[in-house]
C-alpha cells in the first residue's frame, strides 16, 4: 500500500470483515516495551508517526492519534490531519475519547497482548456508558493487512559477564526466590525484556538501541526458572551460562505454560504485564498476586561494579562528545555541516570504542527550529544545515558493555541573541538546582521537578517533558521506576522514592516553536549526602556526565555566586576526568572550553 491513507482504508475494511466497529492501536509489544522491534511497529506503519510513545483509535468514520507534550509538533509533521485528529494526553485518554466517540452499541477491538489489564478495565467501563463493548481479538487485524511485516529478530543472545553485572544470575534468581517465599507465591511471571535481561545476565539485539532479547520467564520459589525464547537464539555459550537451573522453552510456549499453573500462586506486575497473561492465569485457575516485578528495584539500584562501569563509560563518552563539539565549532561555520552529517560523525567517533555495542537511542540532532521538536529525528526530508548565528541541539548516547550514556548539549554557531542567552542561562540554573539538591530520604522525583523549572517559571516559561528518567546498566536508556517529573504528567510514572544507587538524567530545557531548542542533560547518581546536625538522613546527586557546557550561551550576570562556582568547578572536573583521553587540538580546545567564566 503506497500511502498511509491506503493503509487506514485497508484496516477499516478488515475491521468490517472481522465484525468490529473500531480498533485500538498502541505503540508497544507483548512485553509493554517503550522501544519495540520492527515487527511490532504497527502504529508507525499505520499512521507514519515515529515517536516512542503514542496510540491510535480507528473507527468507521473517524480516527484519532494520542501523544503527549513531547510529540505535539512531531505528530503534526508526520501524521496527516485530514485522516487523523490529534489528541493530547493526559488531557484526553483513549478511554475518555472512546466514551465520547464510539458508536452506540459498537464492538471495539483490542489485542490483549498489547494492553495492560487496568487499561482494559477502564476502556470497558467507558464503552459500557455508550452501550458498546471491548472485544479481544485472536489475531491483530493490522497484521492481517500488513503484507510485508518484518519477522521478529533471530539474533543470538549474549552473556553479560559478571565483571560488568557485579552479581551472578543464580544470585539474582535466588533473591527473587526468597522474595517469592516472603510473598507466599510459587512463581513470578516476568515479561519486561530488561527485567529478563537483568535477571539472567544476558543481552540481545532484538530491539533497536536497547540490548534485550524477546523472551518471557517464570522464576520459581526454589530458585530455578523457565526461560521462553526461540531455540535458534541460544548459543552453546549462553546455554552453559544459564546452567541446569534454567529450563529452556520456545517463546510461543509461554501462554501454554501459564495454563499449567492451576492451583499455584503467581506474582504478576499489573504495570508491566499484558492483559493476556492475567487472562491465561485466570483461565488456568491460578491465584494471582498483582505486585511489582521483583527485579525492578534491584535493577534500578546499581551495585558498586555497575557504578564503576558506568563512570568509566561516561568518561570515555565525554571525551567523544568533546571531540565532537570541537569538530562542530570548527566545521559548522564553513556551511557544509547538516544534522545528518553531524550525527553520523558523532556515531563514527563513538564506534571507535571497542566496548560500544550500539547507540542508546536515535540521536536527536536538531538545527535551528528542528531543535524545538523535543524528540526530533532528522531525515533526508527534514535535514537542515547548521547555519550561522543559530542554535544546534544534540541529544545522544551510547550502549557500552559497562554502561549506558545519555547526554544533551546545546551549542551556538556564530553569535547568539540576548534572548537565547537568557533562556539558556535559565535552563542552566534549573540544571544546577537539581545537580546540587540535598533532600531527605523518602523524597520522590516529583518533589524535585520544580527545582529545575523555577528559573523558567519566573519568566513565564516552561517545557513539556519530564526533567529526569532512570537509566540502566547496558540496558534501557529509559528505566524505571525512578523519575523526576511533574506529578500527574504523562511521563510521571510511579511516585518512587529516590534511593542511593539510582541513576537519573537531569535535563531541563526550553523550546521556542519554529526557532530553536535548548536542553542541558547530564546523568546523575543518587548518593548518601550527610548534613551536619541533620535530623534526617539525606541524599544528593553525584554528576556522572562530563563534557563542556556552552560558555558563549551563559549570561554570567544572571548567575549567583554559587552558580558561577558550580559551573567553574564542573568544568574543572571535566578537564580532570577526560583531559587525559585527549591530545593535540582536541585537548587545547577542551582547555579553552573549560576555562572559568
Amino acid at each position: 500500500m503506497s500511502s498511509y491513507a491506503d493503509r487506514l482504508k485497508a484496516l477499516r475494511e478488515q475491521l468490517a470483515a472481522d465484525q468490529l466497529d473500531g480498533f485500538v492501536v498502541p505503540l508497544t509489544d507483548e512485553h509493554m516495551s517503550e522501544y519495540v522491534g520492527s515487527y511490532a511497529q504497527r502504529l508507525a506503519w499505520l499512521t507514519g508517526f515515529e515517536g516512542s510513545a503514542g496510540s491510535a483509535v480507528v473507527l468507521p468514520q473517524e480516527a484519532a492519534i494520542f501523544v503527549d507534550g513531547r510529540y505535539t509538533l512531531q505528530v503534526r509533521q508526520q501524521v496527516d490531519g485530514k485522516d487523523w485528529s490529534y489528541q493530547s494526553v493526559p488531557e484526553t485518554s483513549v478511554a475518555d475519547w472512546l466514551k465520547d466517540h464510539a458508536p452506540q452499541g459498537a464492538r471495539i477491538g483490542y489485542d490483549p497482548w498489547l494492553h495492560s489489564r487496568d487499561w482494559v478495565k477502564k476502556a470497558t467501563e467507558s464503552l459500557a456508558a455508550r452501550g458498546a463493548e471491548l472485544v479481544a481479538v485472536e489475531q491483530n487485524p493490522i497484521d492481517k493487512v500488513w503484507s510485508d511485516r518484518p519477522e521478529a529478530s533471530k539474533a543470538h543472545l549474549a552473556v553479560q559477564a559478571e565483571k560488568y553485572t557485579g552479581r551472578s544470575s543464580a544470585d539474582k534468581r535466588q533473591e527473587i526466590a526468597d522474595w517469592l517465599t516472603e510473598q507466599g507465591a510459587d512463581a513470578a511471571a516476568l515479561s519486561a525484556l530488561d527485567s529478563i535481561a537483568w535477571a539472567f545476565n544476558v543481552r540481545g539485539q532484538d530491539v533497536s538501541r536497547t540490548p534485550v532479547a524477546l523472551a518471557f520467564a517464570l522464576v520459581r520459589s526454589d530458585g530455578t526458572a523457565d526461560l521462553f525464547v526461540n531455540p535458534e537464539k541460544i548459543s552453546a555459550e549462553v546455554r552453559q551460562h544459564l546452567g541446569n537451573g534454567v529450563r529452556l522453552h520456545d517463546r510461543n510456549a509461554f501462554e501454554a505454560a501459564l495454563g499449567e499453573l492451576k492451583g499455584q500462586t503467581v506474582a504478576v506486575d499489573p504495570e508491566r504485564a499484558v492483559a493476556a497473561i492475567f487472562e491465561a492465569l485466570d483461565k488456568a485457575g491460578a491465584k494471582i498476586i498483582p505486585v511489582r516485578d521483583p527485579t525492578i528495584l534491584p535493577k534500578a539500584i546499581k551495585n558498586a561494579v555497575e557504578i564503576a562501569g558506568q563512570k568509566s563509560a561516561q568518561y570515555r563518552d565525554g571525551a567523544v562528545i568533546s571531540r565532537f563539539l570541537r569538530w562542530v565549532e570548527t566545521e559548522a561555520p564553513k556551511g557544509e555541516v547538516d544534522e545528518l552529517k553531524a550525527s553520523d560523525h558523532l556515531e563514527a567517533l563513538r564506534r571507535e570504542d571497542p566496548e560500544l555495542r550500539d547507540l542508546s537511542f536515535d540521536s536527536i540532532s536538531g538545527a535551528g527550529p528542528n531543535g524545538a521538536i523535543v524528540h526530533y529525528r532528522s531525515s533526508e526530508k527534514t535535514n537542515r544545515k547548521l547555519e550561522m548565528n543559530s542554535i544546534y541541539l544534540i541529544d545522544s548516547g551510547g550502549q557500552y558493555l559497562d554502561g549506558t550514556t545519555d547526554i544533551t548539549r546545546t551549542v551556538v554557531v556564530g553569535e547568539p541573541t540576548d534572548e537565547q542567552r537568557d533562556r539558556f542561562t535559565r535552563v542552566l540554573q534549573g540544571h544546577i538546582a537539581v545537580a546540587t539538591a540535598i533532600f531527605p530520604k523518602g523524597t520522590r522525583g516529583t518533589q524535585l521537578d520544580s527545582f529545575a523549572r523555577r528559573p523558567l517559571w519566573e519568566a513565564g516559561l516552561d517545557y513539556a517533558h519530564g526533567t529526569g528518567h532512570g537509566v540502566g546498566s547496558f540496558l534501557s536508556v529509559h528505566e524505571g521506576p525512578q523519575r523526576i517529573s511533574p506529578a500527574g504528567s504523562a511521563q510521571a510514572g510511579g511516585d518512587e522514592p529516590l534511593r542511593a544507587g539510582m541513576i537519573l538524567s537531569n535535563e531541563p530545557g526550553y523550546y521556542k516553536t519554529g526557532e530553536y531548542g535548548i536542553r542541558i542533560e547530564n546523568l546523575v547518581l543518587v548518593v548518601e549526602h550527610p548534613v551536619e546536625g541533620a535530623e534526617k538522613e539525606t541524599l544528593g546527586f553525584e554528576t556522572l556526565t562530563f563534557a563542556p557546557i556552552e560558555r558563549r550561551l551563559i549570561k554570567k550576570e544572571m548567575l549567583s555566586a554559587k552558580e558561577v562556582e558550580w559551573v567553574n568547578t564542573y568544568h574543572a572536573q571535566v578537564l580532570e576526568k577526560i583531559g587525559a583521553r585527549l591530545s593535540g587540538d582536541d585537548l587545547a580546545w577542551l582547555e579553552k572550553a573549560c576555562a572559568p567564566i
